[in-house]
């Protein structure tokens, strides 16, 4: 009979060898397709010199995945008679963009690789860190290995995804069910300094909101009218296509250009390190790096579950 010593050991043998199976880690296409990630990088550099607004919608479409029963590529699928694609989510309609891109980057990656080996959802994380990085921003190593969903939920889409409407009180409770803290919201929020925002979503703040630079509001008003314009863009920094600590020398301002972002700079919780981020962009980019590590962690598929698509829109 096997003693109790030998016992654990051997528990903890098989403990250690399923989390080295299973974990995700840097290196897991060196060996299978080390021609992936240069593949990746250089369309996702091409997109964003093309256009640099798409360095925005790939870091937030992995965002939106993340959030959604975690970084399965989940967004990425289109309707089918047994579900309802998250592209459709209130948060998501008219919104999320880059698709094209995705396909791309895909159909890239398995001809330089021979076949299908790098998932849906992996090709998101990278493409958000080379976004960040083609826009002046830091780098991180992105942990790999994820696999991707065979379907998606509209419906848990509309529940989780955070609002532009959230006070800090909801935004703090909707990061913590996602195993994310307080500074992960300020730091991953800071991901707007990229990109712009639809007239729809911050026409109520420039209208009626009470802690909104009276200057700022009156320039928003200037192309977001009270009725009609609709889809009218305005940045969310004065600087969208630059990775910079804008944002939050703009919240400190009572400039943020959503109610949302506001909320981060008003009087609550993390008024101090919204204020760090503006004077430090050293402590910003290291505390992004590593909550966007920490968000693309969140509920993979790893091992035998999932599967890796041959098409990011449709289930193999």
């Amino acid at each position: 009979m096997a003693s109790p010593t030998n016992f654990l050991l051997h528990a903890f043998l098989w403990l250690a060898l399923a989390t080295t199976v299973f974990s995700l880690s840097p290196k897991f296409y060196d060996r299978v397709c080390p021609q992936a990630l240069p593949a990746i990088n250089r369309i996702v550099k091409a997109a964003v010199h093309r256009e640099p607004r798409m360095g925005a919608s790939l870091l937030r479409l992995h965002f939106h995945d993340c959030f959604v029963n975690g970084c399965d590529a989940s967004l990425l699928l289109d309707s089918n008679p047994a579900f309802e694609t998250e592209k459709n989510a209130r948060g998501n309609l008219n919104s999320v963009r880059g698709f094209e891109v995705v396909d791309k980057i895909k159909a890239e990656v398995d001809r330089v690789c021979g076949r299908p080996t790098v998932s849906c959802a992996d090709i998101l994380a990278v493409a958000a860190r080379d976004s960040v990085v083609a826009l002046g921003g830091p780098t991180w190593k992105v942990r790999l290995g994820r696999r991707d969903s065979t379907t998606a939920s509209r419906a848990l889409a509309d529940t989780v995804l955070p609002s532009a409407s959230m006070d800090l009180p909801a935004l703090l409770d909707n990061f913590k069910k996602q195993g994310l803290n307080q500074r992960d919201l300020v730091a991953l929020s800071g991901g707007h300094t990229l990109g712009v925002s639809r007239c729809s979503i911050f026409r109520n703040r420039i209208y009626n909101a009470t802690n909104i630079d009276p200057a700022f509001a009156k320039q928003r008003r200037a192309t977001c009218p009270r009725t009609g314009g609709n889809t009218n863009m305005a940045p969310f920094d004065p600087t969208p296509a630059k990775f910079d600590t804008a944002y939050f020398k703009n919240l400190v301002k009572q400039r943020g250009l959503l109610t949302s972002d506001q909320a981060l700079f008003n009087g609550g919780s993390t008024d101090k390190l919204v204020k760090t981020y503006s004077l430090n962009p050293d402590v910003f980019w290291s505390d992004f790096a590593k909550s966007m590590i920490k968000m693309g962690n969140i509920k993979p598929l790893t091992g035998k579950q999932g599967q890796i698509r041959v098409n990011c829109r449709k289930a193999n």
